[in-house]
């Protein structure tokens, strides 16, 4: 039988290294890229560790390039099907709004976003000419819900959602299903966000950012296992039945999103102002 092919991208660290190793132990062909190979070794290893190297394949692509896209289109043409598009490429920047460029939101959007509907416009062809496949967008709890310190990731990941919703109106009747994975806190690039906010010496938000950072820091030992995450996409991959839209995963993400949906702003707003600010004093 013809193995599946998978592609994943955003596969040097995270979700997408992990990602990329379930998929090849879940019997697919998987094709991991990144934008620099000279950062494969981590994958490379633990690949290697878990005895499926053979199942992957390596490929550069930049998700923001027009020409690495195009060459990797091109090197696609030569499966007679993709099965599988995992868009995971992405980074986190923070801080909070005014101390951030607009810059900074372009190359957030750039990646997180632009990245994504560049790599599907070049792989949904293929999909539609089969007339199957998956794509599994990597959102997040913060394309659901705001938080401060992090505008440009979670409007690039509320910009996600919307158009992973149209898009999966658009190709269901191609038998091309679109799923959202929505991770709550893992340790992940978010922190790459963290770092950002930590390194903002000269803020008028310095007070609420001390809080927020405090919080963050925490809360650390609590998050979970990234390999749930990688687990979860290898399974929707894999599984026969018609998968569900949306996937939210992670400690108290369930909850969060209930209340969002339940609750006026207005007191979803002053619980997390409250927590956030007077959070030092509890200590």
């Amino acid at each position: 039988m013809k193995k599946k092919v998978a592609i994943v991208t955003g596969a040097s660290s995270g979700f997408g290294l992990l990602t990329v190793i379930e998929l090849a132990k879940s019997g697919f062909d998987v094709i991991a890229t990144m934008r620099d190979l000279h950062k494969s070794e981590l994958l490379i290893e633990k690949s290697s560790q878990e005895k499926v190297r053979d199942f992957i394949t390596l490929h550069e692509l930049d998700v923001t390039s027009k020409e690495s896209i195009h060459v990797f289109k091109e090197y696609c043409l030569q499966f007679s099907s993709i099965d599988v598009l995992v868009n995971n490429a992405g980074l986190a920047i923070g801080g909070f709004h005014e101390d951030i460029s607009v810059d900074d939101y372009r190359a957030q959007f750039e990646t997180n976003f632009f990245g994504v509907i560049a790599v599907t416009q070049a792989i949904l062809p293929l999909m539609r000419t089969q007339r199957s496949g998956r794509i599994i967008n990597m959102s997040s709890i913060s394309g659901k819900m705001g938080f401060p310190g992090l505008s440009p990731y979670v409007a690039s990941k509320h910009a996600l959602e919307g158009f992973s919703e149209s898009l999966s109106l658009e190709v269901q009747p191609f038998g091309i299903d679109v799923i959202l994975i929505e991770p709550g806190s893992y340790q992940t690039n978010i922190w790459s966000a963290v770092d950002a906010i930590e390194r903002k010496k000269d803020t008028a938000y310095q007070t609420y950012m001390t809080s927020l950072l405090s919080i963050m820091n925490s809360s650390k030992s609590k998050y979970g296992d990234p390999t749930d995450v990688a687990k979860l996409i290898a399974k929707i991959a894999s599984q026969t039945k018609k998968p569900h839209f949306r996937y939210p995963i992670g400690v108290g993400v369930k909850r969060n999103l209930l209340l969002k949906n339940v609750l006026p702003w207005r007191l979803i707003e002053k619980w997390m102002l409250r927590m956030i600010l007077n959070y030092k004093l509890k200590e």
